[in-house]
């Protein structure tokens, strides 16, 4: 999800809630000791302000999920590299593509 999926109505919304978070959180201790992106969103849950700020909560769940999405990218590029080596690069892409899929998949299969 990218900046271009929200509407322009959300767009607004979420800029008036970023205004109104920022001013909650110099006055909230317990916003002010969320050093990590984790502890925030526990915060935010239990003090119920995900339910006030719905926008702030939907953007960081995203960054939560944006660096698990990275590191299975860097695994699937990592695995890639170590199967198709010089003397491998004539293997046809459908072998190549089953070969990784297993290989990245190697705990589950």
């Amino acid at each position: 999800m990218s900046y271009y999926d929200f509407t322009e109505q959300e767009k607004l919304h979420m800029k008036i809630q970023l205004e109104h978070f920022q001013l909650d959180a110099h006055q909230s201790m317990e916003l002010q000791k969320a050093f990590t992106v984790a502890k925030l969103c526990q915060v935010l849950a239990k003090t119920k302000k995900s339910n006030i700020y719905p926008f702030i909560d939907r953007i960081i769940r995203l960054v939560q999920t944006l660096l698990v999405s990275t590191a299975i990218i860097e695994r699937a590029f990592s695995a890639m590299k170590i199967v198709k080596t010089r003397l491998c690069n004539r293997i046809e892409d459908d072998f190549l593509s089953t070969y990784l899929v297993a290989y990245i998949e190697k705990e589950i299969a």
